[in-house]
């Protein structure tokens, strides 16, 4: 299949009615370049998602979507150029990347780990040259890139590594989606009163039995910090309340259940208030993430991952944004998988939600920061 060009003059992100994303497609092999295909469509008159994987690969998949989807392709080059053409919402722009071997949905391949990679470091790239204005990433799966022999522990890692960033901070959002318990099987609706839920993660891909070890009042400050920082000029909100969780059940109970709340967490969030910054914690995390508390919350800082993007992802349902904090530049993710199953079964069962969402949440991080 040809993939049409366009000889047009390159610009700057900020010249342009729509603001410039870097979408990176992620697996292949998964479901990330369709849902990253959809949502740059759907929500392509809001913002000029640039698609960054191999274009033949994403036209292919773009004609079977959708046969009205047009694709322009451009080569890396343009990034280093300096700029991007000016495309109008008709067609999503493509920068190619291209795959060393051939995909099968749903079969990973560790020839194809490397690309993948490229696609991350292609827009970090084209952020710092002032093409894009932030980062929107697709799904990719770890062990394909381990497998090609480079070691990768995830996105976050890799854009600290990248991006010479020495403390980086995960957080999920989304709005939560109000359950109608007298209606069995209703998936609910979004809550317009409700606030948008943050959780931030204290540490991230860590086994359990390591998490306690990990936890210092001086990561926690830094964190802390960060998370102040950030929901001040890259959200807006101008005196972000912080709510903090023990690690312990009932945060530790005085001690009888552990100390980490009494010698870590409880002096951390002493050393933050000194700050000026307003946390306040340590709460039990079974009690916690209830509405009476929440609205008084811009964000969670929980100890774990499995403490707290469980009641994330179950209050979201689907549509949750990952987000990186104290990084240069502005990136967002969904808040799933690579899904192979659903990718190897076809096109169309795939739910784009959590792009879109994370596209809209990247665009609005970037009005909320007066990125130029």
């Amino acid at each position: 299949m040809s993939v049409p060009s366009s000889p047009a003059a390159p610009s700057s992100s900020t010249s342009r009615g729509r603001r410039a994303l870097a979408v990176t497609v992620g697996e292949p092999a998964g479901i990330g370049p369709e849902i990253a295909i959809r949502a740059a469509w759907a929500l392509r008159h809001q913002a000029n998602c640039v698609l960054l994987g191999d274009a033949a690969f994403l036209a292919m998949i773009a004609a079977d979507i959708d046969p009205d989807i047009r694709v322009a392709a451009l080569s890396l080059q343009a990034l280093r150029n300096g700029g991007l053409p000016r495309f109008g919402p008709e067609r999503l722009c493509v920068i190619d990347v291209p795959l060393a071997a051939h995909v099968v949905p749903g079969v990973l391949n560790k020839e194809n780990g490397r690309a993948v990679l490229a696609t991350l470091d292609a827009a970090i790239a084209g952020v710092q040259a002032g093409c894009f204005d932030a980062i929107v990433t697709a799904p990719l799966q770890k062990s394909t890139i381990n497998d090609a022999g480079v070691a990768f522990s995830g996105h976050t890692e890799y854009f600290a590594e990248r991006t010479g960033t020495r403390q980086v901070v995960m957080m999920l959002a989304g709005q939560p989606r109000a359950v109608v318990a007298d209606a069995p099987g209703d998936a609910g609706q979004r809550s317009a009163a409700a606030p948008p839920l943050r959780v931030a993660l204290a540490t991230t891909h860590l086994p359990l039995k390591d998490v306690a070890a990990a936890l210092t009042q001086d990561g926690l400050a830094r964190i802390l910090d960060i998370l102040d920082h950030d929901l001040k000029s890259k959200f807006g909100i101008a005196a972000p309340v912080i709510l903090v969780t023990g690690l312990n059940p009932h945060a530790g109970e005085g001690g009888y259940l552990g100390r980490e709340e009494i010698d870590v967490i409880a002096p951390a969030i002493a050393a933050a208030q000194a700050r000026g910054i307003a946390a306040r914690g340590p709460y039990p995390a079974d009690t916690l993430f209830q509405p009476r508390y929440l609205r008084e919350a811009d964000c969670v800082l929980a100890m774990y991952h499995d403490q707290g993007l469980p009641v994330l992802k179950y209050a979201t349902f689907g549509s949750g944004v990952n987000i990186t904090l104290g990084l240069p530049l502005i990136r967002t993710s969904v808040d799933h998988g690579t899904a192979l199953d659903l990718a190897a079964r076809g096109l169309g069962l795939a739910d784009a939600a959590s792009m879109e969402a994370a596209i809209v949440a990247a665009l609005r991080m970037v009005e909320a920061s007066g990125a130029a």
